[in-house]
């Protein structure tokens, strides 16, 4: 069976005003920047614009509402040019108007009967609702309001309880007003589009389809390795955000200091690593980079001609007979979803500082960095952590706002770009402390970390260590009424039982170390299809892939 993902494009930031609002687009924040960024190309009549959206073979587009604008000509163009529309609410996280309590805005209960009514509504986009979570002070200022409600003061366990039913509450009020409609209530899904690895579990759990963001300031594999685990955990599906805001510089067409902070080639291996995923869907963020708008009309730059030969000739060269539901582990890392990403603050937004769940979940961080034969940094799961230092942020510095696009890029720049691609890591999913044996599979190596571990899931791991799995667990998850085998390392019927307070010790790497792959190797095994990724340059900001069947 033939499986290829919807492609979509998300709409201008900086490069033009929106075709449909105008002038109202240049007067709030677009950007998570802090400011309004004026446009730097004249606008584009709506046709025009969904024109240039058919010539590159877009599938679906990706609209953010602008608070207090009526969208429907938007849908109703789009759809009439027989594309789908996915409805963000980005633009009302930075300016507000917010859910009363959050930092958070939901697109209207009419606006989305209005587009869902249209038949061509995909879903609702959430923007970073992991990030806006944890750092809720990001956009709002007048206070600390969390994305999904306040949790200081709380566990991390009760926490991630609270967000959770606060998500499905979300996810269930969207499904009454859609089914209200005439339409079925799982019609128009909503989507957690993550820039940190983290909280995946938690929506996937109370409802939500996945989106990880990829580029960005992301460990590749780590960040898709936790995403496939979390929508294979719960049945959902798999959005792909191709996201081009990346800390790097270089001399490629530029619209803002970090706007691409990917170079042309890095776009394309990126595309093609997501493409190989098998997504239901993937998009571009945003279209910015892969047009300008002139008098004459629209021209593609590098990045724009980049995705045109991926759709036009790397898709039809090589179709997916797999999907992202058959990600099938060699290696299972279970961790309780604790939402630190390495600031080891603010886990879901609680301001109280608490030791020892910090610590514990700390211990995912060495998880990674072990399975990745140390590529992974041991203090945290993507680059907004100490140690990175952003060339973008000398470009900032040195090139004013109204300099902006820069055709040939920044040749200026002395920092040594940060972002590779390429990780190893050997057939790894990430599920969360209530992964049951069936989503499971048949793991080789299963290693259990973070605060909590349900009794349910730690009965089907020691099963697991018995029927010949190498089971590597921390000590502090062992239940209160551990039985006495349990309580330290050793032979485990025809597997191994290993209890350890550090990752990093010398007995679990050499525990672990027969099942790690390749050193310049990172595979994903869907079914009978592993797929493999190899380093093309030296540094791996480029990637080769080799598809075997199994």
């Amino acid at each position: 069976m033939m499986h290829k993902p919807k492609l979509g494009i998300q709409g201008p930031v900086v490069a033009w005003q929106d075709p449909w609002a105008g002038e109202a687009s240049d007067l709030i924040m677009r950007t998570g920047t802090g400011s309004i960024c004026p446009s730097q190309d004249p606008k584009p009549e709506p046709g025009a614009f969904v024109n240039s959206l058919r010539e590159l073979g877009t599938d679906f587009y990706v609209h953010h509402v602008l608070p207090g604008t009526d969208h429907w000509d938007v849908v109703a163009d789009i759809t009439a040019a027989g594309m789908d529309i996915c409805l963000g609410n980005e633009y009302g996280n930075i300016n507000g108007p917010w859910v009363e309590g959050t930092n958070r805005y939901d697109v209207p209960d009419q606006a989305i009967v209005e587009a869902s009514t249209s038949g061509r509504c995909i879903g609702l986009l959430y923007d970073e609702p992991e990030h806006l979570q944890i750092n809720a002070g990001q956009y709002r200022k007048d206070g600390w309001f969390p994305h999904w409600g306040s949790t200081d003061g709380l566990s991390v366990a009760q926490a991630r309880s609270k967000v959770e039913q606060s998500v499905r509450s979300r996810t269930n009020h969207v499904s009454r007003i859609v089914e209200q409609a005439g339409l079925a209530s799982t019609s128009v899904p909503l989507i957690a589009e993550h820039v940190f690895p983290t909280m995946f579990h938690t929506f996937a759990r109370a409802g939500m389809d996945l989106c990880p963001k990829i580029m960005k300031e992301s460990f590749q594999s780590l960040q898709l390795s936790t995403a496939l685990g979390a929508a294979k955990q719960y049945g959902r599906a798999l959005w792909i955000c191709a996201d081009l805001w990346g800390p790097d510089t270089g001399k490629w067409f530029t619209r803002f200091p970090g706007f691409p902070g990917h170079s042309p080639q890095e776009f394309e291996s990126a595309l093609k690593m997501g493409y190989l995923m098998g997504p239901t869907h993937l998009f571009v963020e945003n279209i910015d980079v892969l047009l300008r708008h002139q008098p004459e009309g629209f021209r593609k730059t590098e990045f724009g001609e980049i995705w045109l030969q991926f759709v036009r000739k790397f898709i039809p060269e090589n179709p997916l007979t797999w999907h992202h539901s058959q990600a099938d582990p060699d290696i299972a890392v279970i961790h309780s979803d604790d939402s630190n990403y390495g600031q080891n603050e603010r886990l879901y937004g609680n301001r109280a500082r608490q030791t020892q769940d910090i610590t514990q979940s700390q211990s995912v961080f060495h998880i990674w960095h072990l399975l990745s034969r140390g590529t992974i940094p041991a203090h945290g799961s993507c680059q907004h952590i100490p140690g990175y230092d952003f060339p973008r942020h000398q470009l900032k510095q040195e090139v004013p706002l109204d300099q902006f696009p820069l055709v040939e890029g920044f040749g200026g720049g002395t920092g040594k770009r940060v972002h590779p691609l390429f990780y190893p890591l050997a057939n790894v999913l990430a599920f969360d402390e209530h992964v049951t044996a069936d989503k499971l599979g048949q793991p080789k190596l299963i290693l259990v970390g973070g605060t909590t571990l349900s009794a349910e899931t730690f009965a089907m791991i020691t099963k697991k260590a018995d029927d010949g799995a190498v089971v590597v667990i921390a000590e502090w998850l062992l239940p209160p009424d551990c039985p006495e085998q349990r309580k330290k390392s050793g032979r485990a019927g025809f597997g191994s039982w290993i209890v350890t307070n550090d990752f990093m010790t010398s007995e679990v790497k050499e525990a672990v170390e027969p099942f790690l792959g390749e050193k310049r190797c990172w595979t994903q095994r869907f079914g009978s299809t592993e797929v493999s990724m190899y380093p093309q340059d030296e540094e791996g900001y480029t990637l080769d892939y080799e598809i075997v069947r199994v």
